[in-house]
């Protein structure tokens, strides 16, 4: 059993402490709020004298400015802080220098489920930072979620964290727009879901439409073969679908960014090679 508390009551860090009480650790809890402690107090947890109360502060809030208002001018000699709160990776380089200079250690960390998912098979977290700080602390954060190392500069965690909310995000908003496509033609969303379910597992996958694994082997090679299907083609093509979104009177906002996109890489001068081309102009934007 170890003791451990945790800043911010929202629904993430609620769901955290939860889950710490559940598999037996001796949990504190603060919130800016006092009052959104009273239910994880109830459960047994212990109600914390200030968000530096404790040597392992897990920490879930909006923001890594929440974290410095909430800590304040306390000392943290000797304290590991675990941060699972949202931010850009500057700023989360920034936080480590901040935590040190009070004498404390930052674990960066970002969560890859929703509250639901806390503490449940399949559930899994991003950490970066010392590793022989995270290494002891392991048997405490295991009962949020399996722990994925990547790697000691405190930026990457959070890179790995929004690395993946960009496909999450990305993804179901064009599935979104393809049943609200095919809705306008009497279509059911109910009717197109496996097909886009075949997709999303083959897109992931080791076939002919494993297209993840195949732009990240382009990418690392710094080759785009597009003998066989070109970005002029795809650029072709993405209007001719952003067309087709305009005449079902749907919006066009994120589908005509990716037209511009395939467009501007196409006039670079690279249409004649393969899709993964368009990474050259996202890293030069």
């Amino acid at each position: 059993m170890s003791q451990v508390t945790v800043v911010g009551m929202g629904p993430m860090g609620s769901k955290m402490a939860e889950t710490f009480l559940a598999a037996g650790h001796q949990v504190a809890v603060w919130n800016r709020t006092a009052s959104r402690t009273a239910p994880l107090v109830a459960q047994g947890a212990r109600q914390a004298a200030s968000a530096a109360d404790g040597d392992l502060l897990v920490v879930s809030q909006i923001s890594y400015q929440a974290m410095y208002d909430s800590l304040g001018d306390a000392r943290l000699d000797g304290k590991v802080v675990v941060n699972l709160s949202s931010d850009t990776p500057q700023a989360l380089r920034r936080a480590a220098r901040w935590v040190e200079e009070r004498g404390g250690t930052l674990i960066t960390a970002g969560i890859m489920v929703p509250p639901p998912g806390i503490g449940q098979p399949g559930a899994y977290t991003f950490y970066s930072g010392p590793k022989d700080v995270l290494d002891r602390h392991a048997g405490t954060l295991e009962a949020l979620s399996e722990i994925t190392y990547v790697g000691a500069d405190q930026a990457l965690a959070m890179m790995y964290y929004q690395a993946q909310l960009l496909i999450f995000w990305s993804s179901l908003t064009s599935f979104m727009h393809a049943m609200a496509m095919l809705r306008t033609a009497g279509a059911e969303p109910a009717e197109f879901l496996p097909f886009a379910r075949d997709l999303f597992t083959q897109i992931g996958g080791e076939g002919p439409m494993g297209y993840a694994k195949i732009l990240a082997e382009c990418f690392t090679a710094g080759k785009y073969p597009g003998e066989l299907n070109s970005l002029h083609m795809q650029a072709v093509g993405i209007g001719h679908a952003v067309e087709a979104l305009a005449e079902a009177g749907l919006e066009t906002t994120v589908p005509g960014a990716l037209k511009a996109l395939f467009e501007r890489a196409d006039a670079e001068g690279r249409g004649h090679e393969g899709l993964g081309t368009v990474i050259e102009s996202i890293r030069r934007p």
